[in-house]
């Protein structure tokens, strides 16, 4: 079974933003987190297969970089993985998402076949770009996914287009438009900002600040660090919200997208989050320490946390928890395997969607 297919079985039958906000509310208390936003089982176990796929998928491919099976850029997205599952569980069929280069976990969030995903990542005619765009650039219309973009910033510009089209047909999507910190300060998005409240559109905008863009403390490289605000000149309203927490991310993604939904016109959210490995696969990431690595491991990690919550919460015993991660490393595998057997494409390839040729 592929990752498309088993994500579609296992996500919630509700998945409307605020259907999905209700049913957690039924969900019992977390022993000592009285005010957090809570998930009922379904939820958690939705929540920690979908996660744990991307994990082991990024963690796959990090494997085959290292082995010469995938070149290029290569961008993992490994600890940050509850904000684009809570985005998705917040989200409805039809709903766009565009993001930056960090972009396998929301392919796979989204629906996409994982061996396609990986086909891609290894050059071959199975991916989803046909062995042309590599890790930086796929997509797929079917999933409503729109890429994956190498450009900093440049998705940001293209994410508005989609809530302008969708505000254009009146069809009452929302452009899910994903960004990092490093992206944020760049100028098409601030351009971005004033067409989507000018004009009201449908747009989420997501930053996803994992404190180092390239390699650059935010402290560093932004004036004003609390991105939630980066909309205020604007009448943009936005919040912060703790990225590592998938229930968070959830809730917060719930009211943003109803807000964008109802024709308020668009929402930021800052999630705040933190990726494990270096900024791509070239960065070996010596300007933070590894203790600092290690502390959000082990007190924060966004996977751990609903393993821990289905087992004391739950009651989900340690067999059942041991048989997904098992059924989740057979599907990355197949994946890993169908990417590294698949062919190359044919060097014709090389001059095709190239050009559209419109008809009158």
């Amino acid at each position: 079974m592929d990752a498309g297919s088993e994500a579609g079985k296992a996500k919630p039958e509700t998945t409307s933003g605020q259907a999905a906000a209700a049913e957690s509310k039924t969900a019992p208390q977390s022993a000592g987190l009285p005010n957090a936003p809570q998930f009922t089982r379904e939820e958690d176990l939705h929540a920690y297969r979908e996660m744990l796929m991307i994990r082991r998928f990024e963690e796959k491919a990090g494997q085959l970089y290292g082995m010469g099976l995938i070149g290029g850029f290569c961008h993992l997205y490994i600890g940050q993985e509850a904000v684009v599952v809570g985005m998705q569980m917040a989200s409805e069929d039809g709903d766009q998402v565009i993001t930056g280069y960090r972009d396998h976990g929301h392919m796979l969030a989204c629906g996409m076949d994982s061996k396609g995903v990986m086909a891609e990542l290894t050059g071959r005619r199975g991916g989803y770009s046909r062995g042309k765009g590599g890790s930086m650039h796929m997509f797929s219309r079917e999933k409503q996914f729109f890429g994956g973009h190498g450009i900093v910033g440049a998705q940001v510009s293209l994410g508005t287009g989609l809530g302008f089209a969708d505000a254009y047909r009146g069809n009452g999507k929302v452009s899910l438009t994903y960004m990092g910190d490093g992206a944020a300060n760049q100028g098409q998005v601030y351009e971005s900002f004033n067409m989507a409240q000018l004009w009201k559109l449908p747009v989420v905008y997501v930053i996803e600040n994992n404190r180092y863009a390239m390699g650059t403390s935010v402290d560093r490289a932004s004036a004003q660090t609390d991105f939630s605000k980066r909309g205020i000149s604007f009448g943009i309203p936005g919040e912060a919200v703790d990225g590592m927490d998938v229930r968070t991310v959830r809730e917060a993604a719930s009211r943003a997208i109803e807000h964008a939904r109802s024709g308020q016109g668009p929402y930021i959210l800052e999630m705040k989050t933190y990726r494990y490995r270096g900024h791509s696969m070239s960065d070996p990431a010596k300007y933070r320490s590894k203790d600092e690595v290690s502390k959000m491991r082990e007190e924060h990690d966004p996977i751990e946390m609903v393993r821990k919550r289905l087992i004391e919460q739950h009651g989900i015993d340690e067999a059942e928890i041991k048989a997904t991660d098992a059924k989740v490393r057979e599907i990355v595998n197949d994946a890993a395997e169908f990417a590294t057997h698949d062919p190359e494409p044919d060097p014709s390839e090389l001059w095709t969607d190239i050009l559209l040729e419109a008809r009158a």
